[in-house]
């Protein structure tokens, strides 16, 4: 029986989905969204609070800010609350209305960039707007999630080795890239303790990452539209990027099984499920898939008809399959 005092303490779920029966692979989804915060993020928003705290950086008086699109402005404002720390996310229009109301709910100030900046991009125009803020006040702590090593050291010393535990005949580990926190860490660790793991990165079409084409992207979680200086070529040995209504079948596939998953675990299984038809039929390989959040939060967005409709127009539906 688990028993804890603060909301920050349980962030370390090890539960996995055996897809076997409904991908007919040999594909296991670790879900790291059974935490009070929903996501994986809860882990590096604990690491990078502790590290900030541990340094002097972070005091009473602190007002951490942070750029986020969601979960981790919903994590941070977890952590903050359970510090007794003040939160300020700054996010854009495309952030997921519910995780807005979460971080509200946690009594963070949630401030909405409305324009992007010149070049269209929504997350320098966030950047900007937090400079501004550590600029006019001192009390403004920038946690600087896309280049913070306690971001990707988190997963290093704690999601990695847990894989490794269960899985001591992995064989491929299938990891959603956004900012690369959580790649860059699961990647050094086993290119330090376990190199023949093959390490398989899954991206949205139309991410920059990886030097690929930028084009629109509407789901959260995956993705970016500028260079992320965690993300580099050596950390993986292979890319694959999927196409946004390929995401939601697999979403909606999973939920006509009874699991509702967010967004990113639709684009990781999907890109699992490509690589290992091509390079696995004969399912030697023992894999493992990363889902960062469960799908609660996207009823009103990937899991509603009319706005997958008003972005994508019809989409085949998976769900008897």
């Amino acid at each position: 029986m688990a028993v804890i005092t603060r909301a920050d303490e349980l962030h370390d779920s090890d539960l996995y989905v055996d897809l076997r029966a409904e991908l007919g692979l040999n594909l296991r989804l670790r879900c790291d969204g059974l935490n009070l915060a929903g996501s994986v993020k809860l882990r590096p928003a604990v690491a990078m609070v502790a590290q900030g705290l541990a340094s002097g950086a972070i005091t009473s008086d602190s007002v951490l800010v942070e750029s986020s699109s969601g979960n981790l402005g919903v994590a941070l404002g977890l952590v903050a609350a359970a510090n007794g720390l003040r939160f300020h996310c700054v996010t854009d229009p495309k952030c997921n209305p519910t995780a807005l109301k979460l971080m509200r709910a946690f009594g963070s100030v949630v401030e909405v960039v409305a324009e992007p900046d010149a070049t269209g991009s929504y997350l320098t125009a966030r950047k900007a707007r937090i400079r501004e803020l550590c600029a006019a006040d001192p009390r403004y702590t920038w946690l600087n999630q896309y280049e913070n090593p306690a971001n990707w050291i988190a997963h290093q010393e704690s999601t990695a080795p847990m894989i490794a535990k269960e899985f001591p005949d992995l064989d491929v580990l299938f990891v959603g890239v956004g900012t690369g926190g959580t790649l860059a860490g699961c990647s050094r660790y086993f290119r330090e303790n376990r190199s023949g793991v093959r390490i398989v990165a899954v991206d949205s079409v139309g991410s920059i990452n990886f030097g690929r084409p930028a084009a629109p992207r509407h789901i959260p979680g995956l993705g970016a539209s500028e260079p992320m200086p965690l993300v580099t070529a050596d950390l993986i040995d292979d890319l694959v990027r999927v196409e946004e209504p390929a995401s939601l079948r697999m979403c909606r596939r999973l939920a006509g099984r009874g699991f509702l998953f967010g967004g990113s675990t639709g684009t990781v299984v999907a890109g699992a499920e490509r690589w290992l038809r091509e390079y696995d039929p004969a399912q030697r390989l023992t894999a493992v898939a990363v889902s960062a959040d469960m799908g609660e939060r996207y009823v009103d967005t990937i899991y509603d008809d009319a706005w997958i409709t008003g972005l994508y127009g019809a989409l085949e539906d998976d769900r008897d399959r």
